[in-house]
C-alpha cells in the first residue's frame, strides 16, 4: 500500500472487527476509505458483500471511481454496494415496505407536496395560520423524525403550546401521507429503522447481504441512521466508521456527535486509529485551529500535524462596520487577483449566516469580479419541472392527489375551481381517492356534459400513458407526453419573452434527458424508481455545489456549505459574538457553543495557503449602528482566553487594526 503513512496503513490493513478511524480535516480520509475497501476485496471478500455508506451522492460516486481505479480488471466486474443512507433505505423499502402497511409502489414527497399537505392538515384541525405556519410544522416534524420520535410519542415530548399543536398535526399529517401511499424524506430512515425493530426476519435477511460495512462521516449520523447501522452490523461485527468529532456541525438537522464519541462504549473491542497528519493547510493555519478546538472538552484527544511548511500568519482585520469590511475584503481580493497564478476560483469568503453576503455581493459587482453564491433555486423547484414531474407522478401513482390537482388543469383544459371543489368534496364524502372519483366522474350529478367530457379525456390521457410507460422506452414516452399536452403552448401563454420561453422549455427537455440517462444506467428500472431516485438527487446539496464551483468565480458560502471543500485562500468574515458563535447558541451555551466552535474550526481548516479573519466594531441592527464584540473564538485561537465566556472586558484581539488591509506579510 504505497503512499500511505503509518496510521493510514494501520486503518487500511485492519480488516476485521469494529474499527473507529478518527480522520482529522485534510488527513486523507477518502484515500483511507477507498484503500480499505479495495484491500478487503484483494483479501478475498466478495465485493457485493461489502457495503459503504456516505452522506452525499457525490461522495458515493467518488468512492466508486476511486475503488475501481485500485482494482484489477477482473475484480472490477463485481462492485461493492456504495450508496447514501437514503438510497440504501429506498432499496430496502422497495423490497419490504409492504410489511409496514404501505403499497409496494410508494412515492417520496417533495418539499412542495409536503407544504400542500401541511396546509391542508392545519386547516382540517382548525389551527390558525398565525399559530403554526406550514413551514414550522414541517420543521418540527422533521426534527422529531430525525430523533426517531413517532407521532404518539411527540405528544409526550412536546413542551410549548406550539409544539403541542404540532404534535396533534403530526398525527394527522402522517396518517394522511400513509393513506396516499407516500413517504417523506425523513420517513425513508424512520421506516427502515421501524422495519428492523419490528420484523426480525427482515432485519436478519437485510443484514445477511453484507459481511463488511463501512460508514463515512459517522459524526453526522442521526438517531435513525445510528440504529440502522447497528441493526445491519450487529451479527458479523465487521463495522468500520470514519469521521471526526471535531467536525460535527449538523445538530440542527438531527446529527448527534455522541454517536461517534460513544463508539467504544457500543463496541468495547473496537480498535481506534487516529489520522492527524494534515496535507491541506499550512502550519500557521493549523496552529490556530488546534488552539481553538481544544476548548471543547467532550472530544477525542488529537492534534492536526502540518505536513506542509508554516506559511503566513493569518491576520485578524478589524473594520468600523460591515460596509467597510466588505469594501476592504474585496479590495484585498482585487489586489490578489492582479498577481500571477491567482484565479477567482482560488478564493472563498466564508460567513456564518445567510444575511451576511449582501454587502460583499455589492462590492464584488462594483469591482466586476465574478462570484457565485451557493443556495439558489433547485432545478426540481422550477415550476415547469414540477409540472412535468407531477404528470409523471400521477401516471405512476394515481393516488398522489397533490400532483393530480396540480396537473388536472395544467395546461388549461377547462377544469375550473368549482369542478375541482366538487371532485374533492365527493371523494371525501365517499372516502375514496380523487382519482377514483375522477374515473367515475360521468356519474357525478350537477356536472355539465362538457365538464364530464373534459374529465373523461383527461382520464383517458393518463391511462393511455400509464400503459405506454409499462412497455415502452420511458424517455420516448415522456417526450410524447410533453407534446401531447402541448406544454409549449402553456409556456407561450405565460411568458412573453422568447428567451424566457426557451429557457423554460430547456428545463423541460432536461427532465427528459435525466430520464434517458437514468434508463441508460438502469435499463430494467420503472418510472416509479426514476421518480424516487430523482428526489434523492434533488435533496443532495452537492449537486448544486458541483455545478456552481466549476465556474471560475469567487465563492461566497456559509461555513456549513464549505464542509468538504478547500481553497488556497479563505476570508472568514463577521467573527463577532452573536454571529459566530450565533446569538441562539450564546443564549443557550453548553453543547450549542461547542458546535459553533466546531463550525469555526471547519471554516479555518478550509484554507490551504492563506487565511484572513475579520470582524466589525459596529453592525447595523434595525437601521441603527450597534456595538459589536469580538468573537470569543478569536481570543481562544490566539491564546488570550482564560475565561472564554467573559469576553466583553478583554482587550480586542488586534493583530492588525486597518481601514485598508495590506497584502498579508506574515508579520
Amino acid at each position: 500500500m504505497p503512499g500511505l503513512n503509518p496510521p493510514q496503513s494501520e486503518a487500511v490493513s485492519t480488516l476485521t472487527g469494529p474499527l473507529l478511524v478518527l480522520a482529522g480535516a485534510g488527513t486523507g480520509k477518502t484515500r483511507v476509505v477507498t484503500f480499505r475497501i479495495a484491500n478487503l476485496i484483494k483479501n478475498g471478500i466478495q465485493p457485493e458483500r461489502i457495503l459503504g455508506v456516505t452522506f452525499t451522492n457525490k461522495a458515493a460516486t467518488e468512492m466508486k471511481e476511486r475503488i475501481g481505479s485500485l482494482l484489477s480488471k477482473q475484480k472490477k466486474k463485481l462492485r461493492p454496494e456504495i450508496s447514501t443512507f437514503h438510497s440504501l433505505c429506498v432499496k430496502i423499502l422497495r423490497r419490504r415496505i409492504t410489511l409496514l402497511g404501505y403499497p409496494a409502489h410508494y412515492l417520496i414527497l417533495d418539499r412542495g407536496e409536503q407544504e400542500t399537505i401541511a396546509k391542508t392538515v392545519l386547516r382540517e384541525i382548525r389551527i390558525a395560520d398565525g399559530q403554526v405556519k406550514p413551514s414550522e410544522l414541517l420543521w418540527q416534524i422533521s426534527t422529531w423524525k430525525s430523533k426517531s420520535i413517532r407521532p404518539k410519542k411527540a405528544t409526550s415530548t412536546a413542551e410549548t403550546d406550539k409544539e403541542h399543536l404540532c404534535a396533534i398535526a403530526y398525527q394527522r399529517y402522517q396518517k394522511t401521507i400513509k393513506m396516499r401511499g407516500a413517504v417523506d424524506f425523513d420517513d425513508l430512515l424512520l421506516l427502515t429503522e421501524e422495519l428492523f425493530q419490528n420484523n426480525e426476519n427482515a432485519r436478519q435477511e437485510e443484514a445477511d447481504r453484507f459481511d463488511h460495512i463501512l460508514i463515512d462521516e459517522y459524526q453526522d449520523t442521526n438517531q435513525s441512521q445510528y440504529e440502522i447501522v447497528k441493526s445491519l452490523s450487529q451479527d458479523h461485527r465487521n463495522l468500520c466508521v470514519v469521521g471526526d468529532d471535531d467536525q460535527s456541525i449538523y445538530a440542527w438537522r438531527g446529527a448527534e456527535v455522541e454517536h461517534i464519541l460513544s463508539f467504544q462504549k457500543d463496541w468495547p473491542d473496537a480498535k481506534v486509529v487516529r489520522l492527524q497528519e494534515n496535507y491541506r493547510s499550512t502550519g500557521k493555519i493549523l496552529q490556530l485551529a488546534n488552539k481553538l478546538i481544544r476548548f471543547n472538552k467532550n472530544r477525542y484527544e488529537k492534534k492536526l500535524i502540518a505536513a506542509r511548511p508554516d506559511g503566513l500568519d493569518p491576520p485578524i482585520l478589524q473594520f468600523p462596520n460591515e460596509t467597510k469590511e466588505a469594501e476592504e475584503v474585496v479590495f484585498s481580493i482585487r489586489r490578489r487577483l492582479q498577481e500571477p497564478g491567482i484565479d477567482p476560483r482560488d478564493i472563498a469568503i466564508l460567513f456564518r449566516t445567510n444575511e451576511q453576503p449582501r454587502p460583499f455581493e455589492v462590492e464584488l459587482r462594483k469591482a466586476k469580479i465574478p462570484y457565485i453564491l451557493l443556495g439558489g433555486q433547485s432545478f426540481f423547484d422550477r415550476k415547469e419541472v414540477r409540472d412535468i414531474m407531477a404528470y409523471l407522478k400521477v401516471i405512476a401513482v394515481p393516488s398522489d392527489e397533490v400532483s393530480l390537482l396540480r396537473v388536472i388543469n395544467t395546461p388549461t383544459r377547462g377544469v375550473g375551481p368549482k369542478i375541482i371543489e366538487r371532485l374533492v368534496s365527493d371523494s371525501i364524502e365517499n372516502e375514496q381517492t380523487i382519482w377514483k372519483t375522477l374515473v367515475n366522474a360521468d356519474q357525478l350529478e350537477g356536472l355539465s356534459a362538457k365538464a364530464k367530457e373534459t374529465l373523461s379525456r383527461f382520464v383517458k390521457l393518463m391511462k393511455r400513458f400509464q400503459k405506454r410507460f409499462e412497455t415502452e422506452n420511458l424517455a420516448n414516452v415522456a417526450r410524447d407526453l410533453v407534446l401531447d399536452i402541448n406544454y409549449k403552448a402553456e409556456l407561450q401563454k405565460h411568458y412573453h419573452s422568447e428567451e424566457e420561453r426557451e429557457l423554460k422549455m430547456n428545463s423541460v427537455e432536461e427532465v427528459i434527458n435525466a430520464l434517458s440517462s437514468y434508463i441508460t444506467r438502469n435499463p430494467k428500472s420503472s418510472l416509479i424508481e426514476f421518480l424516487q431516485d430523482s428526489l434523492l438527487d434533488d435533496r443532495d446539496i452537492d449537486n448544486e455545489k458541483d455545478d456552481k464551483l466549476k465556474q471560475n468565480s469567487i465563492a461566497l458560502l456559509t461555513m456549513h456549505s464549505a464542509k468538504g471543500l478547500e481553497y488556497p485562500e479563505v476570508y472568514m468574515v463577521g467573527l463577532e459574538e452573536g454571529i459566530l458563535p450565533h446569538r441562539r447558541s450564546v443564549e443557550t451555551d453548553g453543547e450549542a457553543i461547542d458546535e459553533e466552535r466546531r463550525l469555526c474550526y471547519v471554516g479555518l481548516t478550509r484554507a490551504q495557503e492563506r487565511l484572513n479573519l475579520s470582524l466589525c466594531l459596529t453592525r447595523l441592527k434595525w437601521g441603527k449602528a450597534r456595538e459589536s464584540h469580538p468573537s470569543r473564538f478569536l481570543f481562544e485561537m490566539i491564546g488570550k482566553a482564560d475565561n472564554p465566556a467573559d469576553i466583553k472586558n478583554q482587550k480586542k484581539p488586534n493583530k492588525r487594526n486597518s481601514s485598508r488591509p495590506k497584502r498579508p506579510t506574515g508579520k
